[in-house]
C-alpha cells in the first residue's frame, strides 16, 4: 500500500490535537488593517480556534497522518 501525501499547504495552517479529534486553526482577520479595528476585537482574535465539526472530513483526506 503506498504511502498518503499530507496537503502541504494545509500542514502549515492546521494541527491536530492530542486526541486526534479536533483541527486547530488561528483566527482570521489579524494580519493587515489593524488600524481601524477595536482592542477589544483584535484581542478576542488573539487565541486560536478549532474548525467546524462539519469539515472533519476535509481534514481527514488533506492530514491522513496528524
Amino acid at each position: 500500500m503506498p504511502k498518503v501525501r499530507t496537503h502541504s499547504a494545509t500542514k502549515k495552517r492546521f494541527r491536530k490535537v492530542a486526541k486526534g479529534s479536533k483541527v486547530k486553526r488561528s483566527q482570521a482577520y489579524r494580519r493587515h488593517l489593524l488600524t481601524k479595528k477595536t482592542q477589544k476585537r483584535k484581542r478576542n482574535l488573539r487565541g486560536s480556534a478549532y474548525v467546524h465539526s462539519a469539515d472533519d472530513h476535509i481534514f481527514k483526506v488533506l492530514l491522513p497522518y496528524g
